[in-house]
């Protein structure tokens, strides 16, 4: 039988022990709202980002990989971005792929070619990076195996990729936040997530962008498609488009003429940049509208 000091001490520490479960039970439940609140902020940076459709066949498996990319002199295979732990990115550390994506360093230490846009990402904010890893961990994993680029590839990627980064290559400090509104919130999705810049900045025989175009369209683009000039040149470019028309073909793929996007670009949208806010969209749109007009006419 308890006595009065006894059953006083065992009062005490059980009004202790529900102390502790109150302070501890809010910052757990909050701890896990954060792990999926970061994962639903990644899952939209991937969205922003064109649902990484380089990363899929046409109507193959999703983010499975093995698409076709010419470069000079060869052809090159995008690769397996779920999480199988084989194939895929399953067996990677955060870390590992943090660095593939923003430094271009596989998890064997080897430069990965810059066809995958690793410099652009290099300008990813840190809060945006930490929150799309955490969103392609949650992909579902397809066991597919990775298709090997041609021998010249493999002989040349070791030596001519350290080169090629020295002497054309340019890195960005990744900031810790994103901007959050305005043209500066613009010019961060069309450079270092969306990558308009990537595909509408035309490169030479090299795979140099000529950045005296920048976003001024390209005769033959990543596919070997027509890429169309996105400055505000009233005659060659997009100069005669309101906002909310820009904003509408980023969220519904089509033009102030009804058409129709076509190509990567229609796949980028479908995948991905329909997902976007329009705040977002309109952020982009503001942000094309300031850069200066390139008369380059494509076709």
């Amino acid at each position: 039988m308890i006595g009065h000091e006894g059953f006083t001490q065992m009062l005490c520490f059980v009004l202790v022990l529900l102390g502790c479960v109150a302070f501890v039970s809010p910052a757990a439940a909050q701890s896990q709202d954060g792990g999926k609140d970061l994962v639903t902020r990644g899952q939209y940076i991937f969205s922003v980002a064109g649902g990484c459709a380089c990363h899929t066949i046409p109507k193959g498996t999703p983010l499975a990989g093995a698409r076709e990319f010419p470069i000079p002199m060869a052809k090159i295979y995008s690769t397996n971005l779920t999480a199988d732990r084989e194939t895929g990115l399953g067996g990677w550390s955060d870390q590992q792929v943090h660095d593939a994506l923003v430094k271009g360093i596989n998890p064997k230490g080897e430069r990965l070619i810059p066809a995958m846009p690793y410099e652009a990402y290099s300008g990813m904010a840190e809060e945006d990076l930490k929150a799309l890893i955490a969103y392609l961990r949650t992909l579902k994993p397809v066991r597919k195996e990775n298709r090997r680029p041609p021998a010249l590839v493999h002989f040349f990627r070791p030596l001519v990729t350290p080169l090629w980064l020295k002497l054309f290559g340019r890195f960005y400090d990744s900031p810790p936040r994103a901007p959050a509104s305005g043209i500066e919130r613009g010019r961060y999705l069309v450079d270092h997530v969306s990558l308009c810049s990537d595909c509408h900045t035309p490169r030479n025989f090299l795979g140099v962008p000529d950045r005296a175009l920048y976003l001024a369209g390209a005769k033959k683009g990543p596919l070997g498609e027509e890429i169309p000039n996105i400055t505000p040149d009233n005659e060659s470019g997009i100069g005669e488009w309101s906002r909310n028309d820009i904003a509408e073909l980023l969220l519904t793929g089509t033009k102030p003429d009804l058409d129709n996007v076509q190509g990567l670009m229609a796949e980028v949208t479908e995948a991905g940049y329909k997902r976007m806010t329009r705040e977002d969209a309109l952020a982009i749109a503001d942000y094309l509208k300031s850069v200066p007009a390139i008369k380059n006419k494509i076709r």
